[in-house]
Formats: C-alpha cells, structure tokens, sequence
C-alpha cells in the first residue's frame, strides 16, 4: 500500500494487525467479507493511501451481537480504544497509541452487501493471510454507487470515489452492470448519465484538494489536482459511448 507520509506507517500497521486477526477467527473470517479502497489497495488494484477497513457482512441480523463481541475482544487484545460505535452494525471508530500524528482509524460494515455481489479468496502478500474480498467487478460497481450513495444518505461528497473511479477507468477494469442496475432501478445508460450530472454539479476543486492531498505521494497530487474531474467526465462520456 503506497504511504504519502512516512508517519503513515503507525497506521497501516495497525491495519495490518486488524485484518490479521480477523482473518485468523475462522468464524469472523466467514462471515466478513473485505472491501472498499484499502482492500484494492493491498491488493494492488488501486495506488493511493486509505485509512478504514470496510467489509460486507455476511451473516444473519442475530449473528450481529457474536460479531460485535468477538471483534471487541480483539481490540481489547490489541489495546485499541473504542471511541465510538453503532449499535445496529459492527461500525467501530478506534484510537490507537501515536504520538506522530493520525491516530484513528474507522472499521465499517455494510449490511445487507448488493444484490450480485461477488467475492473471491485472495492471499493478501502483506499479511499472508487469505480472506474473500470482492471481485474486481464488484469493487468497481460498488465505488461507482457508493459515490452517489453517500451524498444522498449523508450529503456528504468523497473525492477519493472519484479518484477511485478515475483510477479503476484508466486500469481498464470492469465493472458489473448488473449490481448497479439493481441497486438504482435504472439502465446502466441512465445511472451513468446522473453519475455525470452529479459529478459535474457537485466536484468543485476545493473538495478534491481537501480529500485527496493526504492520499497521495506530492507529486501524484500535484499532477492529478486539476485535471481528475474533468478526465473522470470524458471517461464516463467515453464509457456510455460504448455500451
């Protein structure tokens, strides 16, 4: 996983140690399944920093509470101090020990995952372990969603979707029609098009320098800042030309 800032390194380590001992709880490991940027991350598919460890849950709503405690006994095991935490789903804010700067760090769970989700076993090198993550279709059906999604539920606008997008774009990855389809009630055609409209609308550079200048290297930024929304709208225009 690419570090911007060498302080970094406190936090993918704590990371690190997250995802090891939930891969190493057989029933933990069932049930959660990895996702979202610091999955594509460790696994190469993506080349920015990203903080928070986000999986689709894939038990049963009364299975909730077993998760809930097996999780916490693991941040207790590791010293971890809960800040905060829903009471729904296992969604947990943590602080760890640093006296160098970031010192905290956000696990969520999405449930129920999308209809059409699907997910694979991958070794992640740098933990050796294996855990189902999301296919690459998958992931990049979801960033897609997840965009508009978070605006609608939370209003807020995250531009490291948007970088993701970009990204995922220029790698020429796919991604799966039929999860987003579902999701929006719309043809791939019209939710495009108001990915479009939304992106145009809502991504003012102010948003892009404050999300994105802490996730990349310095000169990635410098070279990405200006030009990220508007590569991102030909991508898409390009992409609906095509299907």
């Amino acid at each position: 996983m690419l570090l911007p800032n060498k302080k970094d390194s406190i936090h993918r380590l704590w990371l690190y140690r997250i995802l090891t001992k939930i891969a190493d709880d057989s029933y933990l490991a069932s049930v959660l399944y990895f996702k979202g940027g610091t999955c594509a991350a460790i696994r190469n598919l993506l080349n920015r920093f990203s903080v928070d460890l986000d999986f689709d849950y894939m038990g049963t709503e009364h299975e909730i509470p077993k998760v809930k405690k097996l999780l916490e006994t693991i941040f207790m095991d590791l010293g971890l101090m809960i800040k905060d935490q829903s009471s729904r789903v296992p969604q947990y804010f943590l602080k760890y020990s640093n006296n160098e700067g970031r010192n905290n760090l956000k696990i969520d769970t999405f449930f129920p995952p999308l209809l059409g989700n699907k997910y694979e076993q991958v070794r992640l090198v740098d933990i050796d372990r294996v855990l189902f993550c999301q296919t690459v279709e998958t992931m990049f059906a979801n960033k897609l969603i997840a965009f508009v999604d978070r605006y609608k539920k939370r209003g807020s606008i995250a531009a490291r979707d948007l970088y993701d997008i970009h990204y995922f774009f220029l790698q020429g990855y796919e991604y799966d029609r039929n999860i987003i389809e579902k999701y929006s009630n719309q043809t791939i055609e019209g939710f495009l098009e108001g990915l479009f409209v939304f992106i145009e609308s809502k991504i003012s550079q102010t948003v892009i320098d404050q999300d994105l200048n802490y996730l990349l290297l310095p000169e990635e930024f410098k070279k990405i800042r200006t030009i990220l929304k508007k590569e991102t709208l030909l991508l898409i225009k390009n992409n609906l030309l095509t299907l």
